[in-house]
């Protein structure tokens, strides 16, 4: 009896596991797929963003705030960042390209200079996005604001302070398409106006408060008879040239900027020379791009456009 119990037993055991098997199979016996995500489960997605800009306040600001929109969707959102050098930046998106995340997003800068970069991307199958760049060949969607009325409300407001009158000194940063077109339209609304610009100075980056202090020390010394206005591309240089002007004792002269960072707000406030700057909605733009992505990663649907311009604020101590 005891040999026969035993092979009992063992047959029970047989039909058990087979029957934990069967339960592990679709009705084709295939077993199933452990990886295989559960409708209505929410697609893990993963994002390099790549900026040569992260010192800059705004920038920071928006890819902060694009990293937490990111995480709260349930994404791996990993950020690297070349502090302005842009044969780095090349690199660094042949190096994301390698690792094939479901996207690359630019935080700002000139996609016209990475060109290596966004071919390494095109080659991997990996879609690029913009935030606060330019549309070009290789990037599916760039958001960004309205940068050519972001420098018409500036120089407005400018002129404004100025009396309508004057001439003004321009500061720049060409590398960057959105500063580049708010200079733009910045120059057509002083000319317009009859505003007489005495010089556009190129400001370095990154450094841009420092910098930009040093560049406008030097011109008021030698022409602050000349200058009635400084124009700021955005809010950092508009404050080295505020710290400039408040160092050599210069009360007259109004100055402006652009992005409506914590700074500028508050020494508008100040009643200080800083009278204006024209706020960006970067939350609305950090949601768009984080939109458009997860259309294109998760459900394949292309942007209807391949640039999207929000609108501005004007922020004035009146």
């Amino acid at each position: 009896m005891k040999p026969r119990n035993l092979w009992s037993a063992v047959a029970v055991t047989v039909v058990a596991s087979l029957s934990l098997i069967s339960c592990g199979s679709d009705e084709g016996g295939a077993t199933a797929d452990p990886s295989t995500t559960a409708p209505g489960a929410a697609q893990s997605v993963s994002v390099q963003v790549l900026t040569p800009y992260l010192a800059n306040a705004a920038t920071k600001e928006v890819i902060d705030l694009f990293q937490a929109d990111g995480e709260k969707r349930g994404w791996d959102v990993s950020v690297v960042d070349t502090a302005g050098d842009m044969s780095k930046l090349n690199s660094a998106f042949q190096d994301a390209a390698a690792q094939k995340p479901d996207a690359i997003v630019l935080g700002t800068g000139d996609p016209t200079q990475i060109s290596l970069g966004l071919k390494a991307a095109a080659d991997a199958g990996v879609p690029v996005f913009a935030i606060d760049a330019g549309a070009a060949d290789g990037i599916v969607a760039n958001v960004t604001s309205d940068n050519a009325d972001l420098g018409k409300k500036s120089a407005e407001a400018l002129i404004d302070a100025m009396g309508g009158k004057g001439a003004v000194v321009m500061l720049t940063h060409d590398p960057h398409p959105g500063v580049r077109a708010r200079a733009e339209g910045a120059k057509k609304t002083f000319e317009d106006a009859g505003i007489t610009v005495l010089e556009a100075k190129h400001v370095e980056v990154p450094g841009p408060v420092e910098n930009a202090r040093a560049s406008v020390q030097d011109i008021m010394s030698a022409r602050a008879d000349e200058v009635t206005g400084i124009w700021g591309g955005w809010d950092e240089p508009a404050l080295g040239a505020v710290q400039a002007l408040e160092a050599a004792g210069i009360t007259d002269v109004p100055v402006v900027g652009v992005d409506g960072q914590d700074f500028a707000l508050a020494e508008i406030e100040k009643g200080g020379p800083f009278v204006a700057t024209v706020k960006q909605d970067w939350p609305a733009i950090a949601t768009k791009v984080a939109d458009l992505v997860e259309a294109k990663v998760v459900d394949s649907k292309d942007p209807e456009t391949n640039n999207f311009e929000l609108p501005g604020s004007l922020i004035t101590g009146k």
